[in-house]
């Protein structure tokens, strides 16, 4: 990474796909409406930055650092978060599609997912304790020795957890998609 240093700067309907995105730390930057889809954004870093209205689809975030970062209402698309930089990591997504992103092994206690379409998500061995996920869809997002302790799930649907296989104490969930819990028993319930 360079020694730029980008500063409470907005970035409006900027199209990087076609130009990069320059190399250097943003802080307390505004994007809207900007196009990310495909762009090496390796290195970056971002502290105290809002994504509103973006598409990040297969961008590259190879030890990108993601120091408390919004993400409202943007396209995210098969993202590996886990190839980000760990230190310091702080998302929070809201009104996002994160469908085929993954969250491998990474610890994002207290993250807050609101509104998002969650599809086919990899939450294997991460650290969501205490994190909640607001109204969102889970179909077909992989739960497997997660941490989900004090996880509020009251109002996601269509996830399929193992709880023998996933820590879930004092987790909290509600009807009918509590019934998400017992899937892997191949009941019925009426």
């Amino acid at each position: 990474m360079t020694d730029r240093f980008i500063e409470s700067q907005v970035f409006e309907k900027e199209d990087f796909s076609k130009k990069g995105l320059e190399e250097g730390e943003y802080d307390d930057c505004h994007f809207k409406s900007c196009v990310f889809s495909g762009v090496e954004l390796s290195n970056l870093c971002f502290v105290d930055c809002h994504f509103e209205d973006c598409d990040f689809s297969l961008a590259k975030i190879n030890e990108t650092a993601f120091k408390d970062v919004k993400f409202s209402n943007c396209k995210l698309l098969g993202l590996n978060f886990n190839d980000c930089n760990p230190f310091l990591l702080s998302l929070n997504f809201e009104s996002c599609m994160l469908n085929l992103a993954s969250f491998y092994k990474l610890k994002l206690k207290a993250i807050q997912f609101r509104n998002c379409s969650m599809h086919e998500v990899d939450f294997v061995e991460s650290n969501l304790m205490s994190a909640v996920f607001y109204n969102c869809d889970l179909n077909g997002a992989m739960f497997e020795n997660t941490n989900l302790e004090k996880a509020d799930l009251r109002t996601a649907r269509a996830y399929s957890i193992d709880p023998e296989i996933n820590q879930i104490k004092k987790a909290k969930f509600s009807m009918p998609d509590v019934i998400g819990l017992l899937g892997k028993y191949d009941i019925k319930i009426t």
